[in-house]
C-alpha cells in the first residue's frame, strides 16, 4: 500500500478511509505541522524526506512543484469532494492502477464533476 502525507486542508474523513483501506496516511496535524500555513514547497519537501507521496487540494502550486522538483515520491491532487468514502475509494483505485508512484502527478477528480 501508499505511504501518504496529507497537507493541512485535506479531508480527514478521506484519510481514515483510505487508512482502512490499507495505506499509511500522516496528516500535516500528526508531523505537527497543522495551523502552521506550511508553504508548499516545504510541505513537498518533507514528504520527499519521509518518502510520501503528497494529498493535496491545491492544485495550482504542487502543479508547478512537480515540474520544478520531479524527484518526489508522488503527488496526488484532488477537487474537494464531500462524498468522502466515493473520494477515498477513486484515490485508492488510482493508487493501484499506477502502481509506483514515485515522479508521478496524478488526479482524482469529484465523481461526475463534468455534468455538475
Amino acid at each position: 500500500m501508499a505511504r501518504l502525507y496529507a497537507d493541512e486542508n485535506f479531508p480527514f474523513l478521506v484519510v481514515e478511509r483510505l487508512r482502512g483501506l490499507g495505506h499509511n496516511v500522516l496528516t500535516s496535524r500528526e508531523a505537527g505541522n497543522a495551523g502552521c500555513s506550511v508553504p508548499d514547497e516545504d510541505v513537498l519537501s518533507f514528504a520527499i524526506a519521509e518518502r510520501r507521496a503528497v494529498l493535496t487540494l491545491n492544485p495550482l502550486h504542487v502543479i508547478r512543484l512537480h515540474r520544478a522538483t520531479p524527484a518526489h515520491a508522488g503527488i496526488i491532487v484532488c477537487t474537494f469532494d464531500a462524498d468522502f468514502v466515493g473520494q477515498a475509494a477513486r484515490i485508492d483505485q488510482v493508487i493501484h492502477s499506477t502502481g509506483e508512484l514515485a515522479g508521478c502527478l496524478l488526479r482524482v477528480n469529484r465523481h461526475n464533476l463534468s455534468q455538475r
